[in-house]
């Protein structure tokens, strides 16, 4: 059959891009490999609970955030519930224990009272922060330094630089090897006043973008695998895919006169393109870095952590053992009884995510495949049983009385996400955002493909990916009124 666009892929970039150009009156085939839309934007249920893959706190959405005017136009707020996080972060090395603020005043004020000598370098921060539109004009055509060159250059206390660091695994691994320009937007969005969660999880926007898609009159398939893009010739007009579901699983192909690729970008130069086309893709990512991947312990509570005395909605603990940014990527590297690790606690906010008088939490750290590979099925299930019992105790040390408030636990590794999302080595935010980031690659690309995805040009996270399929949308849609 022929449509006007096929896109690869239901993650939040594809299904964006597909609600956009669906509206538009375009003719729209989605495929998904996995049996839900979404990506890491999804849940799943165990026993009583609601588990959210991947939203902790979504940036943004005030004044000037571009996703009010993304969901505007989709109209995703009459479809979705957008919950006020209470703050950003807490912050504990058991030598600092602090509560960072959304609001940039106050932020700046509790930073003050703790690190009175850095009052300074805390200004000089949050001007940057908050201003980062402007700062990346004005450095334009200038070298590029990492977030751990900003610091060390207005800061001098390491704890302080910690603190701010706090949320740094929502972006990349090292401090110095991040670009201080996107961490800069990025955080800047975060102090803009608020974040927030989806009530009932990320799943119900990931739902409401399909139904978008659907109810103009756009098809999506779930469990159907691209498995190549064919061609006329040199010119890329569509795709053949499979059933990776049911009894018969037939072989299906497809054209569109543009092509979506909501795909991780070495999948499509390895395994997608023409042989000539995914080598001359291959060598204009030659020079990128795959980003990190998570491991994600999943809980279900038996009472409500908010009831038992916790207080904070996400709680970022590093290792006392890490006293210099100059540490952090080592210890990434390090074994679970010292990594550094995110908890967030749903029962802060009327998350839906579980019956009365239960809740979910989550645990989060960065992770690599290197530290699950080459194991057995046995010692593998092992690991991560040893995983959750030690994270399991660490959280027990910080809120005492929830090891016996679990009712349920899973572990989730960087295997786990390759093997549900495809993305080489799990990684979650597509190519690392090292300073001066090679962008060549977007231009290495047959005229008729696009990129929307983590793996394009705003990076990753849940802005990066649905600003990238908003975008790719509004760049076809011109392209076409151009004739």
């Amino acid at each position: 059959m022929d449509y006007d666009v096929i896109v690869i892929g239901a993650g939040l970039g594809g299904l964006t891009a597909g609600a956009k150009l669906a509206r538009e009156g375009k003719k729209v085939l989605l495929l998904e490999q996995h049996d839900r839309p979404g990506g890491c934007a999804t849940t799943f249920k165990r026993r009583d609970f609601t588990m959210e893959v991947g939203l902790h706190e979504m940036d943004g959405l005030h004044p000037r955030d571009m996703k009010n005017k993304v969901f505007s136009d989709l109209g995703i707020f009459d479809r979705v519930e957008f919950l006020e996080v209470p703050e950003f972060y807490r912050f504990i090395n058991e030598r600092v224990d602090l509560v960072v603020p959304h609001d940039p005043e106050k932020a700046k004020s509790i930073l003050k009272s703790n690190f009175p000598e850095e009052e300074k370098g805390i200004d000089a921060y949050f001007h940057h922060a908050l201003n980062a539109r402007k700062v990346m004009v004005e450095q334009r055509n200038q070298p590029e330094k990492s977030v751990g060159e900003f610091l060390d250059d207005i800061i001098t206390d390491e704890d302080l630089k910690l603190v701010l660091l706090g949320n740094l695994g929502y972006f990349h691994d090292d401090p110095y090897t991040l670009s201080w320009l996107y961490y800069l937007n990025a955080q800047g969005s975060y102090y803009g006043g608020r974040a927030n969660f989806i009530r009932g999880g990320s799943q119900r926007l990931s739902n409401a973008l399909m139904e978008i898609i659907l109810e103009n009159k756009g098809i999506v398939k779930l469990n159907s695998l691209v498995t190549a893009i064919d061609y006329e010739g040199k010119k890329p007009v569509g795709v053949t895919y499979e059933d990776v579901r049911g009894k018969e699983r037939g072989n299906h192909s497809d054209r569109a006169a543009e092509i979506v690729v909501n795909a991780a970008v070495p999948n499509l130069a390895g395994k997608l393109l023409s042989r000539a086309d995914g080598k001359v893709l291959s060598e204009a990512i030659s020079d990128n870095q795959i980003g990190a991947s998570l491991l994600t312990v999943y809980y279900g509570f038996k009472s409500s952590l908010k009831e038992l005395g916790n207080r904070h909605y996400s709680t970022f603990v590093y290792d006392p053992s890490v006293r210099s940014q100059s540490q952090i990527l080592e210890n990434n590297h390090s074994d679970f009884g010292r990594r550094s690790f995110t908890f967030v606690d749903y029962s802060q906010v009327d998350s839906a995510l579980a019956p009365g008088g239960k809740s979910v939490g989550a645990v989060c750290c960065v992770d690599y495949p290197s530290d699950w590979e080459n194991l057995s099925r046995e010692e593998y299930n092992r690991m991560k049983s040893d995983v959750a019992d030690t994270i399991t105790g660490r959280c027990d040390r910080i809120i005492p009385g929830f090891r016996e408030a679990v009712e349920y636990v899973e572990v989730a590794t960087s295997l786990t996400v390759q093997r549900f999302t495809l993305n080489p080595r799990g990684a979650v935010y597509g190519f690392a955002q090292n300073p001066g980031k090679p962008t060549r690659y977007l231009g290495a690309l047959p005229g008729n493909i696009h990129i929307a995805s983590a793996w394009g040009r705003f990076g990753g996270g849940f802005s990066g990916a649905i600003l990238s399929g908003y975008m790719t949308a509004i760049d076809l849609l011109r392209k076409e009124s151009k004739g």
